[in-house]
């Protein structure tokens, strides 16, 4: 009898791990799906009001033969992203699944965009939820019927999220937008990189035993989903490099670590395509020293599909280039802990501070505290993005301001100027056959990088958890989800550690500066186009001339042109133009501000939607414009000339602002006229771009760290964003747009 019973026992707990297991591999989940789209419009006449409202703009500011003005959003996730399905989970505070159906209902009747693209991570897209994409991109374009003029254009694409564990293996994240959607115009599956699938899958929380019991306890769905996203993903190989991309197999995934081998795949699949970077100095995945100048280097830059240059985001402004670094190198490669300077304290010297202040606080020497200060330095500097990790104990209010750009405006997180848009246009190559100069020649755009499916969320400054990805109480999670997130909790050491990839069984966000964060997510940007017509094909060409400006969320509208430019009889060059010359340049600007918004919905969204789908999907707040437009303050001209020596300082060739004018603040807006006299007499290829400002107003996030400073102007004490879902965290800002340049080549240069 003991021996059944004990047999019985045996079987019951072997059961009951098999059952656990299943539990853990997402047994108990269900497949996150595309959900359906609307069948809905956007009413006729309101997209022909609101073309007859840009129309009038240009009137009143004598513009001559004006195309139209059309917004849009070219960087948005849903939940088939693993960390926007992260972050949906109600454990996370999050709000349930947002699928590619909801990101097209969104910008149709919530931000009421002219035309958007799906850009989910290619890393976590399976098979499945690639050809669920696709059809859902084309619901959403078939609604708007095959007319030229649809009230919202969707575009195909997705996500390179390509990250590297230094400065020498970063070339950054970058969105892949496609022209059509036929079969055979399209490739069968989206390119991602190696790395950043690695890490989602080192993340998984999911899979023992102990997570099964832990799914079992909680029973919460919307989890045991997540788990079944994991295992779908687990199950996929990738796919073998060195094969042509139409005799690969279906059911692998593709992933290319450089941008080389993404041109070289896009070309293999023989499709119309941009390449966008994004991201480009956010430091909360660019490795300290991350530099854009070796991107300019031979096959790794495709000068017909890398045209744009996302310069705002829900993740920050990329604009503004400052003479700093994180870290320098010596001749060796060893990282280097610069000093502090009056607008930038480096994390890794504020890692000796903090440890040189527990050190004196435990009745240690100066002596003593001092090399333990400069060893933490080195251990900051040495660990690279993962400097936070090089102290014990430390709350992420004590790093105060360190790491962020104390003279930009509105910044990503522990900004890196060498992928600014300024350093970047700067930028020259000169290992060319001839010897002339190769340059990066992008227009400028902005966008949401949106993870909730909302693209253009930045019509109203509300709902921070939702409209941006900020979320105040992450320590508060689950302890699942936790443990992803963040790392475990110690107790403060005064003595620093040495940090590396092997020595931490950290993953994934465990690994990033996670809480500090959250203080920097805005709404996000937009992109303006300059259009013939609403239809597909007129806004791709628009992408292609580089006719194209960012916001960062309000409709702006904004023209800049050379008035000036020979052989053209008379007709202005726009914004994206590129022009030899060796004449004074002569340049107009002009720009209206954005709509007051009314709150709530129109009607049209509410009755094409209702009550619930309008509150799920907008959160009851929508692109609802009054009459009344917002002032335009001043104009801001921005002059960079390119390097014309490969070790030409970057900084002086930087003028920001080279000329500002100031606007009364008139309804219709502001048209100033402006010539560069220097440009003939320095003889030297020119870039110029133009910023318009709105009026200060509040924005959520808009001050970063908030810092009670000194006499002067250091960080003693640092207020981070941690109120609770209501908390907006408003800050003053001043809403602007950038237009793309307009680039001079002078004749003889």
């Amino acid at each position: 009898m003991a021996r059944i019973i004990a047999l019985v026992a045996l079987a019951l707990v072997i059961l009951l791990g098999l059952w656990l297991k299943h539990v853990a591999s997402g047994g108990l989940g269900e497949h996150e799906v595309p959900g359906v789209v609307s069948s809905e419009t956007r009413p006729a006449e309101v997209i022909a009001s609101r073309a007859a409202d840009v129309a009038s703009a240009a009137d009143g500011l004598l513009v001559s033969r004006p195309k139209q003005i059309l917004f849009g959003d070219l960087h948005v996730h849903t939940t088939f992203s693993f960390d926007a399905f992260m972050l949906s989970l109600p454990l996370q505070g999050g709000e349930g699944s947002h699928p590619p159906a909801d990101a097209c209902d969104f910008a149709r009747f919530c931000s009421a965009l002219d035309f958007w693209s799906i850009n989910d991570h290619a890393e976590g897209i399976t098979p499945r939820h690639w050809a669920e994409t696709v059809d859902t991109i084309r619901s959403c374009n078939a609604v708007s019927g095959a007319g030229g003029e649809p009230d919202t254009v969707a575009f195909l694409g997705w996500e390179w999220t390509q990250l590297g564990t230094t400065p020498a293996n970063h070339y950054g994240h970058k969105n892949i937008v496609l022209r059509d959607l036929e079969d055979g115009a399209i490739p069968r599956r989206p390119i991602g990189a190696r790395l950043a699938r690695e890490r989602i899958l080192g993340g998984d929380p999911f899979g023992s035993l102990g997570s099964g019991a832990l799914l079992h306890a909680l029973g919460d769905e919307r989890l045991n989903d997540f788990a079944t996203f994991f295992a779908q993903n687990k199950r996929l190989d990738v796919c073998p490099l060195g094969v042509p991309v139409r005799e690969l197999p279906d059911d692998c995934l593709e992933m290319v670590e450089t941008p080389d081998l993404l041109f070289g795949k896009l070309d293999d699949w023989d499709v119309e395509s941009l390449v966008i970077p994004h991201g480009t100095t956010w430091g909360f995945y660019s490795p300290p020293g991350s530099d854009w100048s070796k991107q300019l280097d031979g096959p790794l830059h495709d000068d017909d599909r890398q045209t744009l240059f996302e310069i705002y985001s829900g993740h920050g402004n990329s604009e503004q280039y400052a003479d700093y670094r994180a870290v320098r190198f010596d001749a060796d490669g060893n990282a280097i802990c610069p000093e502090p300077t009056a607008s930038y304290l480096p994390t890794c010297w504020r890692a000796g501070e903090i440890i040189r202040e527990r050190c004196l606080s435990d009745g240690e020497s100066e002596g003593e505290c001092e090399e333990r200060a400069g060893a933490a330095r080195q251990n900051a500097a040495d660990a690279g993005g993962q400097a936070h990790l090089t102290i014990a104990g430390v709350k992420a209010a004590e790093w105060l301001d360190a790491g962020q750009c104390r003279d930009c405006d509105e910044p990503a997180f522990n900004y890196r100027p060498a992928g600014a848009a300024q350093y970047v246009t700067a930028l020259s190559n000169f290992d060319t056959p001839d010897g002339s100069p190769r340059r990066f020649r992008f227009g400028f755009m902005a966008s949401s990088d949106n993870h909730f499916a909302r693209p253009g969320t930045g019509y109203k400054e509300l709902n921070r958890a939702g409209f941006t990805e900020s979320r105040s109480n992450i320590g508060d999670s689950n302890s699942m989800i936790r443990a992803a997130m963040l790392p475990p909790v110690e107790e403060p050491a005064s003595e620093s550690r040495v940090w590396g990839p092997g020595q931490t069984e950290l993953s994934a966000f465990a690994l990033m500066e996670m809480e500090r964060q959250t203080s920097f997510f805005l709404t996000g940007g937009l992109t303006a186009v300059h259009s013939e017509d609403r239809s597909r094909g007129s806004i791709w060409d628009s992408f292609k001339r580089k006719e194209v400006y960012g916001t960062s969320g309000p409709r702006i509208l904004l023209w800049f042109d050379l008035l000036n430019s020979p052989g053209t009889r008379g007709r202005p060059v726009p914004m994206g133009g590129e022009v030899a010359t060796d004449q004074n340049p002569i340049f107009q600007v002009r720009a209206a501000g954005s709509f007051e918004q009314a709150p709530g919905c129109p009607d049209y969204a509410a009755n094409a939607l209702g009550a619930e789908r309008l509150q799920h999907v907008c959160k009851s707040e929508c692109y609802n414009p009054s009459p009344e437009r917002r002032p335009i303050t001043r104009i801001e001209v921005v002059r960079i000339r390119p390097q014309n020596a490969p070790d030409e300082p970057i900084a002086p060739l930087i003028e920001d602002p080279w000329r500002v004018f100031e606007c009364d603040g008139r309804p219709e807006g502001c048209s100033v006229t402006f010539d560069d006299p220097d440009y003939g007499r320095l003889g030297r290829d020119t870039v110029y771009y133009v910023r318009a400002l709105e009026a200060p107003t509040p924005g959520i996030n808009a001050g970063g760290v908030n810092c009670e400073r000194d006499a002067a102007g250091r960080c003693t004490k640092a207020r981070l964003c941690r109120g609770g879902p209501d908390d907006d965290c408003l800050a003053e800002h001043e809403p602007r747009a950038w237009s793309s340049p307009i680039f001079l080549d002078f004749v003889g240069s």
